[in-house]
């Protein structure tokens, strides 16, 4: 067929042609990309049909004819015009006169090239080319018609590529702003979190200062607690060690008191042998047992020396000691007392007649001495000592007397539910406001002003009704309805207690007791009332008063009155009996004298000079008593005879006169033989201070210097 046959000579034009002599690698593998536009389909380009058109339009005298064969006639005009195009624009000149370019032709250039190209076609007159010259030539149409739909579609692709890049570029550039944006959220998020965290942590941290502050302030209430619960404890060791020491000490001057009692006792037994002459007796076996006692009672002592301080057991063995001491000297007096009993009934029978003579005797010098003695009297208080002296008190003083122990009795009635009380509290109540209300007196010493001024503040501040530290617990008047009239009467007792006790034992304690109890007195004169009713009643002669004998009074009981201590039917010896009269007497004049330093200076003394004058007074104008007057005369005028003296001047030494020139005289004339101590002391004492005409300060005296240690 010629169609084949033409197929088969292009084929080998085109294998004889340059390209077709090329050598392929057939292990080469070409990408997909560059394989694309070969692995298309082919197709006529959109300028052949343009192209066939203008060839198949020319007639057939413009183009060469051909004298082959019936292929070459039947193709003529084809060829002609193929020839023609292609002599006139060959392979060469067209690869030489438009270069390739990356950009693809636009339809309007092309169009203007082809029509360029016919006018050419039209002008010049081309040979007729060769049939593989214009297989070729066609060929090279092709290529180029691939060529620059390869560059459109390059040009399209980068068109569409630049569009994708653009696009992505923009995605990018939009990606990144949100990216920023993101970031920057985040980030101002992240701010707020850390912010929101750093408050929380702030506030946190404000909570946790808080417990802190909170738990410190507990701990330092709770460390506080315990340094005064400490202090407390302390204190209250403190307290009780003072106490101890103060009972010790108060045991070990009790051993010593018993001591001296002991050994005067014994000095009395052994003056008492003076009277070994006496028939029918035998004193040596109470010599004999008051050494042994005395030898106790030293041992006693030594043992306390060694220990500090005398042991419960020592003090019970030396109050026995004592007693027994006292029977002893108590049965020797009685004995001594039968035989020279007995003596004297055997002297009177022997001497009846030689008595009678005597007697005539001395009534006739007692005429003679009434006719020889002065006129004039001396006048004590408007009386005369001639005229006789009085048995009793003053109407007066006993009115005073009386009123007194009955404000006593009904202090005493207005707190008998407490005193009587058998409840466990209210009796705990009362224990606790007798030692508030004792302990502090006890405490009284000659040590220092300022202690004197802390007890003088602490009584006072419990007596107006404000809370005490005593026994390790706070004390007040107010825990109980009786318990102000309680404290009353109880501080007046142990004031007392303490002259019977304290100021017999050692004289310079009156003075410190006495001016708390002063003072104490000015500011509360209930406690000073009841002081006067304690003090009449233990010792009748600071009133001065002595109690007659009433009938159908028992004996022990008018012995109390007079002020002796009865226990168990024995009465005490005379001379403790007058030591705690002297102690007594010592105080009320210390107390006359006093005045607390730190009080009202404009007031008055609530008990002062003028009643000791007045008890001065009205004792000169009593009959004197044996060995009771000479004592507590001597002890009130060593005490107080100083101030009455600055205070009265002239007339103390009258009243000092009368005393040595008339009151010594009756004092002297009812004083026996053995009792002639006491009265010595008096009337050494009275020749000195008028041979001197001054009474000296007594011991113990409380001077300016003492209120400021």
């Amino acid at each position: 067929m010629p169609s084949e046959q033409f197929r088969m000579e292009t084929l080998e034009a085109l294998r004889s042609s340059r390209k077709g002599q090329l050598v392929y690698c057939r292990r080469w593998d070409p990408g997909e990309e560059i394989l694309e536009g070969y692995r298309a389909p082919p197709e006529l380009s959109p300028y052949s049909g343009w192209v066939l058109e203008r060839l198949l339009s020319r007639s057939p005298k413009e183009g060469p004819v051909f004298t082959s064969s019936a292929l070459e006639e039947e193709s003529a005009p084809v060829i002609s015009q193929v020839s023609s195009f292609t002599s006139t624009v060959s392979p060469t000149n067209l690869l030489l006169s438009r270069p390739l370019s990356t950009e693809a032709p636009s339809d309007a250039q092309d169009c203007e090239k082809w029509r360029d190209l016919e006018t050419n076609q039209e002008i010049v007159t081309v040979p007729p080319p060769s049939k593989n010259v214009e297989v070729e030539g066609l060929i090279r149409l092709h290529e180029e018609s691939q060529r620059l739909k390869g560059k459109e579609e390059l040009r399209k692709r980068l068109e569409q590529q630049e569009q994708v890049v653009k696009a992505a570029s923009e995605e990018a550039s939009e990606l990144l702003k949100r990216f920023d944006e993101l970031k920057e959220l985040k980030q101002h998020q992240e701010y707020q979190d850390l912010q929101q965290v750093i408050e929380n942590s702030s506030k946190e941290t404000q909570g946790q200062q808080e417990k802190l502050k909170e738990e410190h302030r507990r701990r330092a209430k709770l460390l506080n607690r315990k340094l005064r619960e400490a202090e407390q404890q302390r204190q209250r060791q403190e307290e009780l060690e003072r106490l101890r020491k103060e009972e010790n000490q108060e045991r070990l001057r009790r051993l010593y008191s018993i001591q001296e009692e002991v050994l005067r006792i014994n000095q009395q037994i052994g003056v008492h042998n003076r009277h070994k002459d006496l028939p029918g007796i035998d004193l040596s076996a109470y010599s004999n047992r008051g050494n042994q006692i005395c030898g106790e009672v030293s041992r006693l002592v030594h043992t306390a020396s060694e220990r500090g301080f005398p042991a419960q057991v020592d003090m019970a063995s030396a109050e026995q000691v004592l007693l027994e001491m006292q029977g002893l000297i108590a049965s020797m007096q009685q004995e001594i007392g039968l035989a020279m009993e007995e003596k004297r009934r055997h002297e009177e029978a022997a001497a009846a007649a030689e008595a009678a003579k005597e007697r005539e005797k001395e009534l006739q010098k007692q005429e003679l001495a009434k006719a020889q003695a002065p006129n004039p009297a001396k006048l004590v208080g408007g009386k005369s000592l001639e005229a006789g002296l009085q048995v009793k008190a003053a109407e007066k003083t006993l009115q005073w007397y009386q009123q007194l122990q009955k404000e006593c009795e009904q202090c005493v009635a207005s707190f008998s539910g407490l005193a009587d009380s058998q409840d466990s509290q209210v009796k705990k109540i009362r224990m606790d406001l007798q030692k508030a209300a004792t302990i502090p007196v006890s405490q009284i010493s000659t040590r220092a002003g300022s202690q004197l001024r802390e007890i003088f503040d602490k009584i006072n501040n419990f007596l107006s009704g404000k809370s005490v530290h005593s026994g390790g617990r706070n004390v007040t008047v107010t825990q109980h309805p009786q318990g102000l009239a309680f404290v009353y009467f109880k501080l007046a007792e142990k004031f007392v207690k303490q002259g019977e006790e304290e100021v017999a034992s050692h004289h310079e304690a009156a003075f410190p007791i006495a001016v708390v109890a002063s003072g104490i007195w000015e500011l509360h004169p209930k406690v000073g009332d009841l002081i006067l009713a304690h003090l009449h009643k233990k010792c009748p002669y600071a009133v001065p008063f002595y109690p007659a004998l009433k009938e159908g009074t028992p004996l022990e009981e008018y012995q109390r009155t007079l002020g002796y201590q009865v226990k168990d039917s024995k009465v005490e010896p005379q001379d403790n009996f007058l030591k705690r009269m002297s102690g007594m007497i010592r105080l009320y004049a210390a107390i006359l004298q006093l005045r607390w330093p730190y009080g009202n200076s404009q007031g008055s003394h609530p008990h002062g000079l003028n009643h000791a004058w007045r008890w001065l007074a009205q004792m000169l104008n009593m009959e004197p008593l044996a060995d009771v007057t000479a004592t507590i005369l001597f002890d009130f005028l060593e005490v107080c005879g100083n101030a009455l003296m600055r205070q009265y001047q002239v007339q103390f030494w009258k009243m000092m006169l009368l005393i040595r020139e008339e009151y010594f005289p009756r004092i002297e004339a009812i004083t026996n033989t053995g009792e002639m101590g006491s009265l010595m002391r008096f009337k050494q004492f009275l020749e000195k201070c008028l041979q001197r005409r001054e009474i000296p300060l007594p011991k113990g005296f409380l001077p300016p210097s003492f209120w400021k240690l």
